[in-house]
């Protein structure tokens, strides 16, 4: 910068002049003061969003845990709320002695004394150790033979083979059952499978084979399956819920709706209303929905009930890392109203406590609002963005009657926890094969995962269902679940 002149050696125009170019010089720099105030809080806001998505898990956001690699979190559940090994009214699995055993074998005390020399005489006394195991597996081979005679008269008598033996050579119902069972309820990959198969039983067995059972599986289950569609679509309340998942390198949608018996699976290259308009069965449902409170559900006509498994999550995020105490507070409401709802044992609350906790849960709200005002609009296209801690706010408010669903109705549920569980197996599947190579296979997938998983709820024998379905016998579940 250049030395100012002394100002007494200045004319007036002069002074003017330097007048004119310090008020520039101060204009300036105020501008500047205004712009990189401007910076440091976008900056700021910036840095307080990038800590917060790295403060993100699976106790305080959506965020899975299987996405947190080997990242240690703290559990939201209480300590000695469920402790560890069997709970109370579990039957258990205790290995017993059983009165009838397969084999005996006696194991004789010696003749003599192997002291004194004497011989042994007397009642002996017997104990017993049983030894539980498998006997060895082999290929079971059965030959079915038909035979042709002609009569004197001229006319062939033929006999006929079973309606289910169309081949010289093939697969019976109990391997095709256990190949399927293999890999789409214990998700195990197909190549696996077949090595499974091999190793145990001796089949030699191809991964093509294995498809092939899959598909016809599938083809058998599926009328099955669109009952169990229908039931849930009827159902007074429902979960519902979808995943990525990819699918010949590309990116599809599970979609899932649920009850407690009944689980259905659907897959849609979209996620929203198209699938739903696919699927038709979320448009046919006139009941409550529990979902999440994404967009597209918002525009069904049913009731709705929002997942409060979210909200803690969520809230616990607000509390520890934004450090706002209604969190907390909100949080313990709607547990204790949740531990209300449980304790009355399907009974609905009083209309007195039902008040209470609105009341109590409209409180909270206000002192959110006071600590997160919203943001006025900046001009640009769109909402403007508006913080973690407000965008929860807003929805506790907009929706309070499907958050607090669950105490005004004891038949929904106070979380998604169903329809999120029915996602869990199928993306640990979808993670151990990396993806399905074609839109078939996994279509297939979802058809017989939504019989299992239905037949699961239901407490039928998996596999001995799954011999008869490829006898041509396919067990029916309960559909008025």
């Amino acid at each position: 910068m250049e030395r100012l002149p002394d100002l007494a050696d200045l004319t007036h125009a002069e002074k003017d002049a330097l007048i004119h170019l310090l008020w520039d010089w101060v204009t300036a720099l105020r501008q500047e003061v205004v712009r990189l105030t401007a910076e440091v809080t976008r900056l700021q806001g910036e840095v307080a969003h990038l800590r917060g998505q790295m403060a993100k898990n699976s106790r305080n956001s959506s965020i899975p845990s299987s996405a947190e690699g080997l990242k240690k979190t703290k559990s939201m559940r209480k300590q000695g709320s469920r402790p560890p090994g069997g709970q109370p009214g579990h039957s258990g699995s205790t290995l017993k002695q059983v009165a009838q055993p397969d084999h005996v074998v006696d194991h004789p005390l010696p003749e003599v004394c192997d002291v004194c020399g004497e011989s042994l005489t007397g009642q002996a006394t017997t104990e017993i150790r049983q030894v539980f195991d498998l006997p060895p597996v082999t290929m079971e081979v059965t030959e079915h033979r038909i035979h042709a005679l002609r009569c004197t008269c001229g006319k062939l008598h033929r006999s006929e083979f079973p309606p289910e033996v169309t081949a010289p050579v093939q697969y019976g119902p109990g391997v095709k059952a256990q190949a399927v069972y293999l890999t789409q309820h214990h998700m195990l990959p197909v190549a696996r499978t077949a090595n499974v198969l091999a190793d145990l039983y001796g089949v030699p067995i191809s991964t093509g084979t294995v498809q092939a059972m899959i598909g016809e599986a599938s083809e058998r289950l599926a009328p099955t399956v669109a009952r169990i569609a229908d039931a849930v679509a009827q159902a007074d309340v429902a979960g519902a819920d979808e995943s990525g998942f990819r699918v010949a390198g590309k990116l599809n949608w599970l979609h899932t709706a649920v009850t407690d018996t009944l689980t259905w699976l659907g897959l849609h290259a979209k996620r929203g209303k198209a699938a739903f308009e696919d699927f038709g069965l979320l448009y046919r449902l006139k009941g409550t929905l529990v979902h999440d409170g994404w967009a597209s559900y918002r525009e069904l006509t049913c009731t709705h009930a929002l997942c409060n498994a979210h909200h803690l999550r969520e809230l616990t995020f607000v509390h520890e890392e934004c450090g706002q105490a209604w969190a907390k507070r909100m949080i313990d409401l709607l547990v204790s109203a949740h531990h209300e709802t449980v304790a009355a044992h399907g009974q609905p609350l009083t209309a007195l406590r039902i008040q209470a906790i609105r009341t109590h849960y409209e409180a909270i709200l206000a002192e959110a609002a006071a600590a997160n005002p919203e943001k006025p609009a900046s001009g640009r296209r769109g909402r403007t963005a508006q913080s973690v801690p407000f965008n929860l706010y807003r929805r506790l408010r907009d929706h309070a009657d499907d958050v607090l669903r669950f105490t005004t109705d004891p038949r929904v549920p106070f979380s998604n926890n169903l329809a999120e569980q029915a996602i869990r197996m199928p993306k640990v599947k979808h993670k151990i094969a990396g993806c399905f190579r074609t839109t078939e296979g996994a279509q297939a997938f979802c058809i017989i995962r939504s019989y299992l998983a239905t037949l699961q709820k239901q407490h039928f024998d998996l596999f001995q269902s799954l011999i008869q379905v490829f006898k041509g016998n396919t067990p029916q579940p309960n559909f008025s679940g």
